[in-house]
């Protein structure tokens, strides 16, 4: 299997929603977005699927130092054998990649966020800076479009965050912030039980009110000039934002299963955005 094919088979078994926006790219920018998406899965992967915390550790160090070997020039990991000729064309620096993994080293760490702007920091490592190298991959030309980049990343952190609550109790882990849960007065113990409240309802549609808001601001902060080369991220803002509006619509029952879209309803949303240019 080719670093190509190792890559690609990576990005499609995820059944994402990227995947669906990468099928529109011409084939240049297709490979790259697909070869970093594969990296942020492999290191994602690692604090979803490895049970022992001291075991995940030592792979973060091992990709932190394979990041850092690559850039040297000695790639040995298929994911880096297929990003590495794409990072020169694209402006992909070793510091994106080494937040990424500082993010998923926090998941390791710390499983709760006393507030709003500590998760922020959060989101900004985990999905702010992955909104930064795909705006740069599908073709960036105005530095503002890096903000909007920033700004949407954290709308679809938000939402996975929502879409997960249920599914990161139970791995011990509440994104929610502290300060929030208190305000509402929803208890940790009340999400491990899938306790369902109005006070669970309230909380979880001033997250929701929030998560829109960041999308509106993430579409309002792109720049005109890079509204057609930014498509594939609209398309991802149209699945995610449907996926939010779905959560809303079942009024947040996520403690017990989780909300998503068919592989079709995805596909149409994709297309829509493509084809019409239309949210």
């Amino acid at each position: 299997m080719t670093p190509q094919d190792y890559v690609q088979q990576k990005a499609a078994a995820s059944g994402s929603s990227f995947y669906y926006a990468f099928l529109f790219l011409p084939k240049p920018r297709r490979a790259a977005i697909t070869a970093f998406y594969a990296f942020c899965r492999e290191v994602d992967d690692v604090v979803d699927e490895v049970t022992d915390s001291g075991v995940a550790a030592t792979k973060l160090a091992w990709w932190q130092g394979e990041v850092t070997k690559a850039f040297a020039g000695e790639p040995s990991h298929p994911v880096m054998k297929a990003l590495m000729p794409c990072v020169a064309d694209y402006g992909i620096e070793a510091r994106h990649l080494l937040a990424v993994i500082e993010g998923c080293q926090m998941d390791l760490g710390q499983t709760r966020y006393l507030d709003y702007p500590g998760l922020q920091r959060y989101c900004h490592l985990v999905a702010g800076v992955v909104g930064e190298v795909a705006a740069r991959i599908f073709g960036q030309t105005d530095p503002q479009t890096t903000l909007y980049a920033h700004k949407l990343g954290l709308a679809f952190q938000l939402t996975n965050i929502l879409r997960d609550v249920g599914e990161d109790a139970l791995r011990g882990r509440i994104y929610l912030p502290v300060n929030e849960l208190q305000q509402f007065d929803v208890k940790a113990h009340e999400l491990l039980k899938r306790s369902y409240s109005d006070r669970f309802t309230a909380l979880m549609k001033f997250q929701a009110q929030r998560a829109h808001q960041c999308y509106d601001e993430a579409l309002a902060l792109l720049p005109p000039a890079d509204h057609r080369a930014q498509k594939p991220g609209l398309m991802m803002a149209s699945i995610y934002r449907t996926l939010l509006r779905e959560i809303e619509h079942d009024n947040f029952q996520v403690l017990h299963q989780r909300v998503s879209l068919t592989p079709l309803r995805k596909l149409w949303l994709a297309w829509k955005v493509q084809a019409l240019g239309r949210l």
